[in-house]
């Protein structure tokens, strides 16, 4: 008998195997559902790990035997759009930093999945902070990194966690490869190097999708995945911060064809007309973002002039090198707002926003009828410093309650 209350507090604890079949309800004073107007007096039903209805109070009654849940405001659980949690670790030292491999400047084959540790504090940091999916894996500052992957963080394996194995392979242009790596030494040497790559990508896709077998080449795992990023099975994540990287991001795109998605663009503000024409997405540098090097150029009004000109973007925490390594994506989209950015549309951008441009939309980033019951309760307003998350709730499960 004693075991069997031990795991039970086990899975309430940590959001495992008792509960689930969890039945829940949640009430809210406003709840943002991401796809329509906020709701006032909103309730969302939960039945297992899926959304069984939401709307008004009005429109959906509460049965009897659900668990119920109030709270002030109510959104979807957050989803972070690139991060290197998971990779790198809390505590900053050398056996738990795997977000760089700096053998060479290229090694697009390197995958996230091999190097996420589930169990890590800082995925639980993160967690605490409402962040309920991650966009995670190789960070910035080689030519290409590696592989980035989609993860929910309450679990305790990769293989609980996984959402998507492989989602971008992650490129970066500008100062920090030169920093890193002996070779490139400039800009010019950069693009060159990734072009033949690209180059011998196409040449080794054509004889991959040869009718006859025996012209297809031995399989060469650089050369996969860029030929999946060609192929569009991967999306290009180029993280280029200043305007001349920028620029060359999305030459690379128009050349090669590839899905991209621009990630940091501290000088975005600078090239608004040509990344909207080139229908790109962007994953904003974190709103406070230390203003040097390749981001000395960086604006706080670069998320509004974005939303101004209709650019898709999202907010994302980053990588830090000071400890806990990651930032707090509410505070950047809080910072946001207060030069220009709406609200509600940097609560699209925490939520919805990342979940379209990372295509896992039809799971996550807003609460709707089947989709992952993902949600965190609020007992405030989720942009004011004052304001604790009461609870989290990932897959239909309690993974948090206000202490």
């Amino acid at each position: 008998m004693k075991n069997r209350i031990t795991l039970f507090l086990f899975a309430i604890l940590f959001g495992f195997g008792t509960l689930a079949n969890a039945q829940i309800a949640v009430q809210a004073d406003t709840l943002y559902t991401m796809e329509g107007d906020k709701i006032v007096n909103g309730v969302v039903l939960i039945n297992n790990d899926k959304i069984e209805a939401v709307g008004s109070a009005s429109e959906v009654d509460i049965p009897s035997a659900y668990e119920t849940h109030q709270a002030s405001v109510v959104t979807p659980g957050l989803v972070d759009a690139h991060s290197v949690v998971g990779l790198a670790g809390i505590y900053n030292r050398d056996d738990d930093q795997n977000q760089l491999e700096t053998s060479s400047p290229i090694q697009p084959q390197l995958r996230a999945f091999d190097a996420y540790n589930a169990r890590e504090e800082l995925v639980k940091f993160v967690l605490n902070k409402g962040v309920t999916t991650t966009h995670t894996g190789h960070g910035p500052g080689a030519l290409a990194s590696g592989q980035t992957m989609i993860a929910k963080t309450p679990y305790n394996t990769v293989d609980e966690a996984l959402v998507e194995s492989a989602t971008t392979v992650a490129f970066t242009l500008g100062p920090s490869v030169e920093r890193n790596f002996s070779s490139p030494g400039t800009d010019a040497k950069g693009i060159a190097m990734l072009r033949q790559k690209f180059i011998d990508a196409q040449d080794y896709l054509e004889k991959r999708n040869a009718d006859d077998p025996e012209k297809r080449p031995s399989k060469n795992l650089e050369m996969e995945a860029l030929a999946d990023v060609l192929e569009g099975e991967l999306k290009a994540l180029i993280t280029a911060q200043r305007s001349t990287d920028i620029m060359n991001a999305l030459r690379l795109q128009e050349e090669f064809g590839f899905d991209l998605i621009l990630d940091g663009a501290a000088e975005a503000y600078q090239l608004i007309d040509e990344i909207k024409k080139a229908d790109v997405p962007v994953i904003i540098h974190p709103t406070m973002v230390r203003t040097y090097g390749a981001t000395q150029n960086a604006s706080f009004t670069t998320a509004s002039k974005l939303a101004e000109a209709d650019i898709p973007f999202a907010f994302q925490s980053g990588f830090e090198g000071y400890v806990p390594k990651t930032r707090i994506i509410l505070y950047e989209a809080a910072i946001a707002t207060a030069y220009g950015l709406d609200r509600e549309r940097a609560l699209y951008a925490l939520t919805k926003a990342p979940s379209e441009i990372l295509g896992i939309d039809n799971r996550v980033g807003s609460l709707a009828e089947g989709k992952d019951a993902d949600l965190v309760l609020f007992d405030g307003d989720p942009l004011e410093y004052t304001t604790h998350i009461s609870s989290v709730i990932v897959d239909g499960k309690v993974v948090k309650e206000k202490e």
